[in-house]
């Protein structure tokens, strides 16, 4: 086994940490937690720039061909600056790009990837919905109905991220309704600003810089060449997207984790008490370890699964052990750190709360880590739990 970056991926590395310490400073990730819903268009832009939004579209599509390694090294250090700008940087090369490279035609990836990869387009996922998340079989109501050239699409969707500043929403609906859920389902490229749609924020406890939305669907008209892959598919699809996409936020908790450390270390190196600085006493040194430790663990199970994925092996069971790991990372960082800093990290002037806040989300997103534990005790073949 070999641990070490390639000279590449230093580069990359590199690049992008200097990236996020010229143009992600604490003072400018503090404004935008308290006034964006999104990443500013100028900050996008310059992520665009150097090639961020087009990591893995292959190069024939405008994009830099990269694989998950490459990606889990940028979106590591873009969120240990703001998992929130990681988050936004992430999004429509995950559930725009992804998708369409996966399974859509020729016409599709040469209309969409190469402005995807230039920043030009913004995408988002449209799966949710009110009835459930972690149950998405059980809970999908939203339909679309055939009619001649186009589908009619009602229903409902929330907590999608970034779909109010969407150009296109990659959405999962019920196209036929007399089979088994997972036998019926469809992938639909709808435009964002088509009528009868409406979207509205949903105010939020953290990761405010990238604002989550409910969205309604009142016969949407949709094209039938916006179908994604093969009609009644859908579920089977949506697979490839899933479990690269619980990678990704494992890399968001992994930034979490680094940067309540980072922030409580140095408070500890000087704060002072008792005539001494506070990063002398044992128990603190302690929260400090055990916080180091579940980083690495984390790190290491997250760039495991990354080189499952780039040798096409699976990777699926694994990449929901990383998603626990590294939320319980960011967990226990984010609450000794609030610990270390005593008082003042109860203050909204000091970054620890807003990573005690944003850590939060990762805890139920992509899916609960209930069911994640699920999910890997049923691949030992024990039966289903609920």
């Amino acid at each position: 086994m070999d641990f070490l970056f390639t000279d590449e991926q230093n580069l990359i590395r590199d690049t992008y940490r200097d990236f996020a310490a010229k143009e992600l400073k604490p003072d400018y990730v503090r404004w935008m937690d308290e006034n964006c819903s999104f990443a500013p268009d100028d900050l996008m832009e310059k992520l665009a720039a150097i090639g961020t939004m087009g990591l893995t579209i292959p190069e024939e599509y405008g994009g830099s061909g990269l694989g998950s390694i490459e990606t889990c090294i940028v979106m590591e250090e873009l969120a240990t600056a703001s998992v929130s700008v990681a988050m936004c940087a992430g999004i429509s090369q995950a559930f725009g790009a992804r998708p369409i490279l996966e399974n859509g035609n020729e016409t599709q990836k040469r209309e969409y990837l190469p402005r995807i990869a230039s920043g030009e387009l913004k995408w988002s996922l449209a799966l949710t919905e009110p009835a459930g998340g972690t149950d998405i079989l059980g809970a999908i109501r939203t339909t679309a109905d055939k009619n001649g050239d186009h589908y009619v699409v009602n229903g409902s969707k929330q907590w999608i991220s970034g779909a109010h500043v969407a150009d296109y929403l990659t959405t999962v609906v019920i196209t036929d309704r007399e089979v088994k859920r997972k036998n019926g389902l469809s992938i639909l490229i709808i435009d964002a600003k088509s009528p009868g749609i409406t979207i509205r924020p949903i105010k939020k406890l953290g990761m405010h810089a990238c604002g989550t939305n409910e969205i309604f669907f009142d016969n949407v008209k949709v094209p039938v060449e916006n179908l994604v892959g093969v009609e009644n598919a859908g579920w089977y699809q949506l697979l490839m997207t899933l479990n690269p996409e619980r990678i990704g936020t494992s890399v968001f908790s992994l930034g979490i984790a680094q940067a309540a450390f980072n922030y409580a270390l140095n408070y500890a190196q000087e704060r002072q008490a008792f005539g001494k600085t506070i990063g002398s006493f044992q128990i603190l040194q302690h929260y400090l370890a055990d916080i180091a430790i579940e980083i690495e663990s984390a790190r290491n199970l997250i760039y495991k699964c990354a080189w499952l994925c780039d040798t096409g092996q699976r990777f699926d069971v694994e990449a929901s052990m990383a998603k626990i790991v590294a939320c319980r990372a960011s967990e226990l960082a984010a609450r000794h750190g609030m610990e270390i800093l005593g008082g003042y990290g109860y203050a909204m002037e000091f970054d620890i709360q807003r990573h005690f806040r944003d850590y939060k989300q990762m805890q139920f997103s992509p899916i609960s880590d209930e069911m994640a534990k699920n999910y890997i005790a049923q691949s030992f073949g024990l039966p289903r739990s609920f």
